[in-house]
């Protein structure tokens, strides 16, 4: 991964598998959010390749692409939700522009989809009249809108208070359940890394590549690499 000539990352592989909740960490800097840009789809790497399912997303048509990631959701870092629009309009959005639905079916569906995000009752409020954490439950709840294979997380429990935080973090879990969908986190909290995670990929800056991949409780337990081990109790470890 590169912008222009400045490498950020290089030689990283590293699989999510069907079931995960695959959390991308490392350090301020070392390319979290960079790697998911690339994983869906707005960036292209330097060099190398994206995989879904065997499909390559750079090495097939534009309208390939697009259909592969019509199978992703993702709930960016601010939400990103219309200010100008209800809640139930923001869902609506990617089910007015990728299926066929009439507007009664679209209503519905988006109701559904906040009521399974904790937000029945609020189709009709904007985004300004709710709290962060509200806000962030209806961007998940836009990013299921299309019932996708994998949902990707920018940073979510930025911005939100510990309880919050946690409530979010059982929400995933429960989607993960329910709609059967992977999960791929960018954080740094070690307390939702810890609860959540069944997988990982661990950046490191200064050597601009990966350390290590797995479950963050074996690589707690079992990796003897400093780097990873102040990461994951705080600075606490000691050689």
């Amino acid at each position: 991964m590169a912008y222009g000539e400045f490498v950020i990352q290089r030689n990283l592989d590293f699989t999510v598998n069907e079931g995960d909740v695959f959390i991308i960490m490392g350090g301020s800097g070392c390319g979290k959010s960079t790697l998911l840009k690339h994983m869906i789809g707005l960036m292209k790497p330097a060099h190398g390749d994206v995989v879904l399912h065997d499909k390559s997303l750079w090495q097939c048509s534009p309208e390939q692409r697009e259909t592969l990631m019509r199978r992703i959701g993702v709930l960016y870092q601010s939400s990103a939700l219309f200010s100008s629009l209800t809640l139930a309009e923001n869902v609506a959005l990617p089910l007015g522009e990728f299926t066929r639905y009439t507007a009664s079916e679209i209503r519905d569906i988006a109701s559904y989809k906040l009521a399974l995000v904790g937000l029945a009752g609020f189709e009709d409020y904007y985004p300004a009249e709710i709290s962060g954490g509200m806000q962030k439950r209806a961007g998940l709840a836009r990013a299921i809108a299309l019932d996708p294979e994998i949902l990707f997380f920018d940073e979510p429990s930025s911005g939100l208070d510990p309880v919050s935080s946690r409530l979010l973090d059982d929400l995933i879990i429960s989607l993960r359940d329910i709609l059967g969908t992977t999960i791929v986190l960018v954080t740094h909290e070690l307390a939702s890394l810890f609860a959540i995670g069944t997988n990982s990929v661990f950046l490191d800056s200064e050597s601009k590549t990966m350390l290590a991949t797995g479950s963050p409780h074996t690589l707690l337990a079992e990796s003897r690499d400093p780097r990873i081990q102040q990461f994951l109790t705080r600075g606490e470890y000691h050689a």
